[in-house]
């Protein structure tokens, strides 16, 4: 009876011209977008497997959330449809944004470099109309300060997150004196101004801070030379700031003084590590291992986060505009949870997502940031990165 039914209603709705697909969850196209070229996914340095460095591309987190979304969003009769935009070149991007246009996309996962990323989030609110864009692999602060936009969220911790949550641990540990090895790239003297706020906002003293680099030239062979580097013994731990990661894995176990090695080597501050054991962290790698077989890494998590951002906003109000759900974001009115074991939140300041930092020493997962004994007035949280009161963010929704 059920079935003659249904063939009734369906050859009903055919007569009336309404086709088939109406019965079906109403599809949300997210688009995962990502450059040919991009270094960071060069094929000798994925080889090298870095600390912190990516492994592969922000596309398959995302198809991971999506998968993860059909249950959510089974009562509201949503789907997210993921499309993988991969540009040839940086120029191809006005191209893939009249294309994308033409879908009626809004929700944007940026797997881009820094000059990229900035001009999509310049060119795509213009194309698009109303758009939600995440970063999911960038931690430069710029972007959260001078260079943040309206639109633009970020689930891949800042730098300065990454910096204040190993300060957090060394200051818990009492290892106060520390010993800067510098490389000469941008990237390095970014993560060392960065590291330098942290010490400065937990008591630690940089003794010293000394310039490393990788040359072939023999006349420079004692800019390599760990021992030498570390020969003063006045210091507690040495920290490297190396943003490519080739020195910094020389470090650990060849310091003149047995000394703990933390920044780019050592002890690394990550937003995911496949061997988190808490919160449901490994049931959410073992589903990323299967579906892609390899592990999770913390872009991979951002890429994830960013999904599952896109699917709390659609299941707390599925007519909500994007706008309004953009606001609700950055609002903190939204809360997600991110296997890491308390509710995750958008800043409205700078829109980044406050999240805790895994520490980790490479093979697991030794602590976790915000450190115990941190306090904060408001959210414990916002010990790692920028509070409100220190954020050149002007960008509101």
């Amino acid at each position: 009876m059920r079935r003659a039914l249904l063939a009734l209603a369906v050859g009903l709705w055919g007569l009336l011209g309404v086709p088939l697909s109406a019965w079906a969850a109403r599809t949300v196209s997210v688009a995962v977008i990502s450059a040919a070229d991009d270094p960071r996914y060069a094929s000798r340095r994925m080889e090298q497997g870095y600390p912190g460095q990516p492994q592969g591309r922000a596309v398959e987190g995302m198809q991971l959330a999506a998968k993860d979304a059909e249950f959510e969003l089974g009562e509201s009769e949503l789907a997210l449809s993921v499309k993988d935009v991969v540009l040839p070149t940086a120029a191809d991007l006005p191209m893939a944004l009249a294309e994308l246009k033409k879908a009626e996309v809004h929700y944007l996962v940026a797997d881009l470099p820094e000059p990229a990323l900035r001009e999509l989030v310049r060119t795509a609110p213009a194309v698009l109309g109303d758009v939600i864009v995440f970063n999911t692999g960038l931690a430069e602060d710029s972007l959260r300060a001078e260079a943040c936009s309206a639109v633009l969220l970020h689930t891949f911790p800042s730098r300065q997150m990454e910096m204040d949550a190993i300060a957090q641990y060394l200051a818990a540990r009492n290892w106060r004196k520390v010993l800067m090895l510098q490389g000469p790239r941008p990237g390095d003297a970014l993560m060392q101004q960065a590291f330098g706020r942290s010490a400065k906002r937990y008591g630690l003293k940089i003794v010293q801070t000394k310039p490393f680099k990788l040359s072939g030239d023999p006349r420079e062979r004692d800019l390599a030379n760990v021992r030498l580097l570390t020969s003063d013994k006045d210091h507690d731990v040495v920290a490297v700031m190396d943003s490519d990661g080739e020195f910094a894995r020389t470090v650990p176990y060849a310091t003149q003084w047995p000394r703990p090695v933390v920044g780019a080597s050592g002890l690394t501050s990550l937003a995911w590590h496949p061997q988190w054991e808490r919160y449901g962290g490994p049931q959410l790698t073992r589903r990323f291992r299967k579906q892609f077989q390899r592990l999770m890494q913390g872009q991979d998590w951002a890429a994830w986060m960013a999904g599952k951002a896109i699917t709390t906003v659609l299941a707390d109000d599925p007519k909500a505009s994007v706008a309004e759900q953009l606001r609700k974001l950055r609002g903190a009115t939204v809360f997600l949870d991110g296997f890491k074991g308390q509710r995750l939140s958008f800043r409205p300041w700078d829109g980044q997502l406050r999240q805790p930092i895994l520490l980790s020493d490479g093979d697991g997962v030794i602590a976790t940031a915000p450190v115990d004994g941190v306090l904060h007035p408001k959210d414990v949280l916002d010990t790692l990165g920028v509070d409100v009161q220190e954020s050149q963010c002007k960008q509101r929704p």
